[in-house]
């Protein structure tokens, strides 16, 4: 029974070859099984304070479609500014959208400079960076490309529509505040774009990849394309998701892992409207509620949250069918269309804890169109801790397809309870654990760490197996196990 295990574990099994990269749980696509308690889970952040709220004249309670991302020393963030009021009859946009800009040290507090870029209402002291063709949605990135010259340090997307024609429009700028067009025209047409439309540089492929906003049959989706340099595109193709969406899709958010650029990371938010059911009746502020619905239903019964899903090839996505943002227990400024939209970016930001650790942060909206300002709050999570491998005090185990590594040190991200543990065991391709590495030579691991060196009685090194096919098999008890990496 056990060498039919062993050969049926080995048919068919493609060695991947890892080098020293970090691997996550948040995908499937290394594990070959999991056994006895052990499973998938689905982590969600921790909302902290306000970061920012949407007090200025050319802001309002519209904002939506935010980038943050760090530069150096320097945090960066660029919201839309924008302001929506419901009557009876209608609702009416109360001025133009504009691209507003915030910037912090630490990614905690927030500050707007005075810009003295465009004027508003007479004046230029605001913090408006972008006024132009593609305000409404316009989403910048630090180009991470070699080859981008200083005066396209910085590039961006924006939806617009001109004599050339409409669609996203390419934009550059060598310090992140002053903006340039590129090109004559739209450099991608084929869209609806009437979303955060996003592109980045993808440091494993070498190219550009951008997400944006369509329909297909089931409503709201995304779109990807690819380009060497940034004004010509490929013919953008529909995401493919396992399993299947269910859900229509507004936003987003995919971005390589800053510290697994192999792995695309999404974040999009779920659009569902069920209509005036007996719950949509029971959230908060029904009589706003139908006010914001008297001239269009969906913008009184919509609501939307945040999902997770994630990518090897940036085309094809695992997606999580569970909300990773929930709107929460609000009785104020949540459950409305528009509401818990995550920003695109994910920054380390220090703990709230004293002692603790880095962790990540992200940017959700919050009173989202209604008569009383919007802001955004920040919401924090594990580093790698968006998926984890669990298992009870019970057991369970989780075993790796065959992998190639280099390296001469095994570190986990991983936490326990006080009588928790975990060991791991190194197998060959075909499942056969290797001398001193057996599960029984390995040192009991428990506490709570990103970055655990796994130790073996006797003192071996995987630097040994280093080149070699291998099978990872983990053993979890009242554990998480987040992410794994060989290194020097």
């Amino acid at each position: 029974m056990i060498l039919v295990l062993f050969i049926a574990l080995s048919l068919g099994a493609q060695t991947t070859d890892i080098g020293s990269r970090l691997e996550l749980f948040a995908d499937s696509g290394l594990i070959e099984r999991l056994s006895g308690g052990a499973r998938r889970e689905l982590h969600r952040p921790e909302p902290r304070e306000v970061s920012l709220v949407m007090d200025r004249p050319w802001e309002g309670n519209a904002v939506n479609y935010v980038t943050v991302f760090q530069d150096g020393e320097r945090y960066r963030m660029y919201y839309r500014g924008a302001n929506s009021v419901y009557t009876k009859d209608s609702y009416t946009d109360t001025h133009r959208d504009v691209t507003c800009y915030a910037e912090s040290t630490d990614g905690i507090h927030w500050t707007k400079p005075v810009l003295r870029l465009f004027e508003y209402e007479g004046s230029k002291e605001n913090n408006i960076v972008w006024d132009g063709t593609g305000r409404h949605n316009f989403t910048p990135f630090r180009d991470g490309n070699p080859g981008a010259g200083a005066e396209a340090r910085y590039k961006a997307l924006g939806y617009g529509k001109e004599e050339s024609g409409k669609g996203l429009f390419a934009f550059r700028s060598a310090d992140g505040i002053h903006w340039t067009m590129m090109g004559n025209g739209p450099v991608i047409t084929k869209g609806a774009f009437d979303s955060q439309n996003l592109a980045f540089w993808d440091s494993v492929r070498g190219e550009y990849r951008e997400y944006h906003r369509d329909f297909m049959d089931k409503g709201r989706d995304i779109r990807t394309g690819t380009s060497k340099d940034f004004v010509n595109w490929s013919e953008p193709e529909f995401l493919r998701y396992a399993p299947a969406r269910t859900s229509e899709l507004y936003t987003n958010q995919v971005i390589p892992y800053y510290r697994a650029p192999h792995l695309f990371l999404g974040f999009p938010t779920r659009y569902v409207d069920r209509g005036w059911t007996k719950s949509a009746e029971a959230l908060p502020r029904l009589e706003y509620r139908r006010l914001r619905g008297s001239k269009s239903r969906r913008e009184g019964t919509a609501v939307t949250d945040g999902m997770f899903m994630v990518s090897r090839d940036g085309g094809s996505f695992e997606i999580w069918p569970e909300s990773f943002l929930r709107p929460g227990l609000r009785l104020m400024d949540a459950w409305f269309y528009g509401d818990t939209y995550q920003n695109w970016g994910l920054v380390e930001t220090k703990s709230a804890l004293e002692d603790g650790p880095a962790e990540i942060s992200m940017y959700v909206t919050e009173s989202t169109m209604q008569e009383r300002t919007a802001y955004l709050r920040r919401y924090t999570i594990r580093v790698d801790g968006f998926v984890s491998v669990a298992a009870p005090l019970s057991g369970g185990e989780v075993l790796t397809k065959p992998v190639r590594f280099r390296g001469d040190r095994l570190v986990l991200n991983y936490s326990t309870g006080a009588a928790g543990s975990v060991r791991v065991e190194i197998q060959d391709a075909n499942g056969h654990p290797l001398k001193g590495f057996t599960m029984a030579d390995s040192e009991e691991l428990y506490g709570d760490s990103l970055a655990q060196q796994v130790e073996w009685k006797g003192g071996w090194s995987v630097a040994s197996l280093e080149g070699k096919d291998v099978r990872f098999r983990f053993e979890l008890r009242d554990a998480d196990l987040y992410s794994y990496r060989t290194k020097r």
